[in-house]
């Protein structure tokens, strides 16, 4: 049942069930009813894009079992009425066709009934409702299903493009925010530590890095394991000038390579890791006054504010904000223009087998 309240509210405030005043993100339950009011777009969803600090803490909790994974984001769609992780507080994205736009949003130019969209906010605002879970693909963290979903009217979304596989195009776009803010924030000549190089977050960051830093500045990655493709890539290909090999929830291991890697430590620190405990490294990489931007969402602001003092390190902190203007082309720009990084999505997000789940 729709929330009886009037006016409607951009925002969403309208669809909030508990607690009463939030808004839909921080709302613990929203209405998920799959009907387009005047302000609000519905949408047939196809792919849910669980973000990657939510999915692996769902994973790990499951051990990894397909159906028990599918049975607890169905659990908490049903009990919250959107998919928003209450360990993490993550939630992700979805990709999907629009079936109805509300009589206010008639006049957008930019969306019609019949396109297939990716969301670009929060699947922690977003209402939903979910019939069934079809498959889930431990390695991309994709989970296809058959459901509804609910845009408001300050909801932003993107048209997918016509020259990358949709799931390809869905992997970038969930981080789109990490490889705009690098572009924003990393200075020609500086030097930049990308924590989590390895990921599709931290690819994009280096690439976004290499450009804007230019043959003066420095990029630096820090990944548990050198070996895997996507850290060899970043090597052989030189969108990285060294690479640490350390777990970064240990900040001692990491400090013992931070003289030859990075003399003067970093400019900027970008977090793109899945996983808590790795703040006190990303304070410690980075020089007095810099810049630690903290995309990840398994960053604990409490961890990060007493360790910066708890080390007696000066440096400025933003939050991982996963919008920007501009960021899905900026992303999904990033993705054309280095056809290493670009074949690598491909292949592994392009080809991703995923398991039947036949979960309702």
């Amino acid at each position: 049942m729709i929330a009886a309240v009037t006016p409607l509210c951009r925002l969403g405030s309208h669809r909030v069930i508990e607690p009463k005043g939030a808004l839909p993100q921080n709302a613990w339950k929203v209405d998920n009813t799959p009907r387009a009011l005047a302000n609000e777009i519905l949408c047939d969803v196809e792919t849910l894009n669980i973000d990657s600090a939510s999915f692996k803490q769902i994973a790990d909790t499951a051990g990894g079992d397909e159906r028990a994974i599918a049975a607890r984001i169905l659990e908490t769609v049903r009990e919250r009425g959107k998919q928003h992780n209450a360990v993490t507080g993550s939630g992700g994205m979805f990709i999907g066709r629009v079936v109805a736009i509300g009589d206010e949003l008639a006049a957008r130019d930019d969306i019609a009934i019949g396109n297939r969209i990716a969301s670009l906010v929060s699947l922690t605002l977003t209402p939903l409702q979910l019939d069934a879970i079809e498959r889930v693909d431990l390695a991309t963290g994709q989970v296809r299903v058959r459901g509804k979903a609910i845009l408001f009217a300050s909801g932003i979304y993107a048209r997918l493009p016509d020259d990358l596989p949709v799931d390809v195009a869905l992997a970038v776009l969930d981080v789109a925010g990490a490889p705009a803010q690098v572009r924003r924030l990393a200075q020609p000549g500086a030097t930049v530590c990308v924590i989590g190089a390895d990921g599709k977050s931290g690819m994009l960051a280096c690439a976004q890095a290499r450009e804007r830093v230019g043959p003066g500045g420095r990029v630096v990655g820090i990944v548990p394991d050198g070996t895997t493709p996507s850290a060899r890539l970043l090597v052989d290909h030189g969108y990285v000038d060294a690479m640490i090999v350390a777990d970064a929830r240990n900040a001692l291991s990491v400090i013992e390579h931070v003289p030859q890697a990075m003399p003067h430590l970093a400019d900027l620190v970008v977090n793109c890791v899945n996983v808590g405990g790795t703040e006190v490294t990303s304070i410690v990489c980075c020089r007095d006054h810099g810049t630690v931007y903290f995309f990840s969402m398994a960053t604990s602001f409490t961890a990060a504010a007493l360790g910066a003092e708890g080390i007696g390190k000066d440096v400025n902190m933003m939050v991982g904000n996963g919008y920007a203007h501009g960021h899905a082309v900026v992303a999904l720009q990033t993705l054309r223009d280095h056809p290493a990084i670009h074949d690598y999505f491909v292949a592994r997000y392009a080809t991703a087998t995923a398991s039947e789940i036949p979960t309702r």
